[in-house]
C-alpha cells in the first residue's frame, strides 16, 4: 500500500485548498500532518458538537471538512448536528469515526460505538461506508472525499488478508466469489472472519459466495439479486 490515512489526506490538502481537517482532539491518524497546513488544521478540543457545527459553516463556504473524532462521540454526542447542520443541510461534510464497534475495550461501553452504522444510516443524504481493512479504506477513501454528499466513515486498520478490488464505486459491493450453495455478506471488521468461515465451508465441500459490502447507503440492491430485495434508507 502506497500511502497510510495520514498521508493520503496530506497529499490531498497539497493538491486541492477546499479541503480542511479538523478534530476533537484525537490525533491518532494525524500526527505528522498539522505542520505547514497553518488554518487548514483545526483542532477544536473535546468539543464535538462545536467541531461539528463549525464544519456544516466551513462546508456552506465552499470548504470540505474531514473531521475525525471517536466513533462514539463523533456519532451520539454530535448526532444533533450531523442529522441538522450537515444531513439535512446536504453538505459535503466528511466524518472519519476512529475506533468504531467494539474496539475500544480498554475504556469500556461509554468508548464502544456498536449504533453508529444504524444511527447515521437514518440521516437524510448522509452516505454510510464500512470498509473491510486499511487496504480497502485507502482505495475507497478518494472517491468518498470527492463526492457532493456528505460521509461516514469508520476507519479500519485492520491489516488485509485479501487483495482488494481498486474499482470502487460508491453503492457498489465487491463480490469477492460467487457460490451456488451459499453466500456470505459482510461489511467491516467482520470480513476476516467471514472470508475464513468461507475457506472453512468449501473444505466441507460447499461452494461459497463472499460479499463485502463495502457502502452500507445506499445498499447495493441491484448486483446480486434479479429484482431488488433490499430496501435502503
Amino acid at each position: 500500500m502506497a500511502m497510510n490515512y495520514g498521508e493520503l489526506i496530506g497529499d490531498l490538502l497539497k493538491k486541492d485548498e477546499r479541503f480542511i481537517v479538523m478534530t476533537a482532539e484525537n490525533r491518532a491518524l494525524l500526527r505528522d500532518l498539522r505542520e505547514g497546513l497553518d488554518y487548514r488544521f483545526i483542532d477544536t478540543g473535546i468539543t464535538e458538537q462545536c467541531m461539528v457545527g463549525a464544519a456544516a459553516g466551513l462546508a456552506l463556504r465552499g470548504r470540505i471538512p474531514v473531521v475525525h473524532a471517536l466513533a462514539t462521540f463523533l456519532t451520539l454526542r454530535a448526532f444533533e448536528f450531523v442529522r441538522t447542520d450537515v444531513g439535512i443541510g446536504n453538505l459535503p461534510v466528511k466524518l472519519s469515526g476512529f475506533v468504531p464497534g467494539l474496539l475500544s475495550d480498554g475504556n469500556g461501553p461509554t468508548h464502544q460505538a456498536i449504533e453508529d452504522i444504524s444511527l447515521m444510516r437514518g440521516i437524510p443524504n448522509m452516505t454510510v461506508f464500512a470498509p473491510a481493512d486499511e487496504q480497502d479504506m485507502m482505495i475507497m477513501l478518494s472517491k468518498i472525499w470527492h463526492s457532493d454528499s456528505p460521509a461516514y466513515t469508520r476507519i479500519n486498520l485492520a491489516k488485509n488478508m485479501y487483495e482488494h478490488d481498486e474499482n470502487f464505486e460508491i453503492g457498489k459491493a465487491e463480490i469477492i466469489a460467487k457460490g451456488d450453495d451459499v453466500t456470505l455478506l459482510v461489511y467491516g471488521f467482520l470480513f476476516s472472519e467471514a472470508f475464513q468461515a468461507k475457506q472453512i465451508l468449501e473444505r466441507e465441500g460447499l461452494s461459497v459466495g463472499l460479499i463485502n459490502l463495502r457502502c452500507l447507503k445506499p445498499v447495493d440492491e441491484m448486483r446480486f439479486w434479479k429484482r431488488p430485495i433490499i430496501q435502503s434508507i
